[in-house]
């Protein structure tokens, strides 16, 4: 049992190439999307259920988008739209 041989991934399975896919930014494609404070529901997609930002990277936003979406989300907390945390 001790001659047993490993594969280099340990679920034994083939791994395949990864194909890294560049995520489109959302807004930049769809124009008739506004960032807007005001809207609630819109800026909670772009938060985690515990209060955070999510980042560009997972969100697909570019960084002029993300900025935007960055300020419009802390100004909604600001003025109570918004919790900071999850209770």
């Amino acid at each position: 049992m001790s001659d047993k041989r490993r594969d280099k991934n340990p679920r034994g399975a083939r791994s395949r190439p990864y194909i890294l896919r560049k995520k489109k930014c959302r807004f930049c494609t769809d124009k008739t999307l506004k960032i807007d404070y005001k809207d609630s529901q819109f800026l909670r997609r772009f938060t985690t259920e515990r209060g955070k930002i999510i980042p560009s990277r997972i969100s697909g936003s570019c960084a002029w988008h993300q900025r935007r979406l960055a300020r419009a989300i802390k100004r909604s907390r600001n003025i109570g739209l918004l919790p900071y945390l999850a209770e």
